[in-house]
């Protein structure tokens, strides 16, 4: 029995005419049936965004025999949760986000749309895979990004984990890239601050700018210095927000008592 190709659905969040999302769509596409399902404008920064007051629109659709491509008015979590109730066959064997232009490690991850889209394949229980170009550049070369992300596919569809990944690759050239790394996420967090621009219709407004700090730049293990190292970063990720150590200092508190203060109104005013 001849077996059938892995249904390979793909996201990014810095819409469709976005070299990332080109690059990755050529190495992918020769590895199985291939549902695209893209915003149709930039939607960096939308973290797990939803759309609930206004209807998503397909603005662009595609079909040929082993690849299906829309274009969505919607964040790329919209993408992934119309294509998995309404634009595929059946569940997908992968989700892909990205190329995404710009790293998404360290907290980076919470702000991503890229990996809101993974996040949302692993809500799903479906493997998937975020992957991010340590460059900010619209015109970054992504053929070196594209081959790795291919090789990481490869291997993916072979042993087939039930994981979600946020894969940051070094913007260097294949020869600098010193090879692959595991990683835990880097403590860090932005200073931010916001810029004050034009007034309009008599409105003041502001820009959000800010700096990135890493609060422990010296750390092997950590995402931030494997790229800072010219190595590949692949950290596991999921959706449990659950603070686990905190579970044990939280269990020695006196609910019962905290409970029985609210029920009979003798707490403080």
């Amino acid at each position: 029995m001849k077996q059938e190709k892995p249904l390979i659905l793909i996201t990014n969040d810095d819409g469709p005419h976005a070299g990332g999302v080109k690059a990755l769509l050529e190495v992918i596409r020769p590895l199985g049936n291939v549902v695209a399902v893209i915003p149709s404008e930039g939607q960096s920064g939308m973290s797990h965004a939803i759309t609930v007051r206004r209807p998503v629109f397909i603005e662009k659709e595609i079909r040929k025999k082993d690849f299906h491509y829309f274009e969505v008015s919607g964040t790329p979590v919209d993408c992934i949760k119309l294509a998995l109730h309404t634009l595929m066959p059946r569940k997908p064997d992968l989700i892909l986000s990205g190329i995404n232009h710009g790293s998404n490690a360290s907290i980076n991850i919470i702000y991503s749309g890229t990996m809101g889209a993974a996040i949302e394949g692993a809500i799903n229980r479906i493997p998937a895979i975020g992957f991010s170009l340590n460059s900010f550049d619209p015109d970054a070369e992504m053929k070196v990004a594209a081959q790795i992300a291919g090789a990481i596919v490869r291997k993916f569809l072979e042993i087939k984990p039930l994981v979600c990944l946020n894969v940051n690759i070094p913007a260097l050239p294949a020869g600098e890239i010193k090879g692959i790394e595991v990683c835990r996420q880097t403590v860090g967090y932005w200073a931010e601050d916001f810029e004050a621009v034009e007034p309009q219709n008599g409105k003041r407004g502001f820009r959000l700018t800010g700096v990135f700090h890493n609060a422990e730049p010296e750390t092997p293990g950590t995402d931030e210095w494997a790229l800072r190292n010219g190595y590949v970063a692949i950290v596991p990720v999921a959706p449990d927000f659950t603070h686990h150590e905190g579970l044990a200092g939280l269990s020695s508190w006196d609910f019962e008592k905290i409970g029985n203060t609210v029920q009979t109104g003798k707490g403080h005013h």
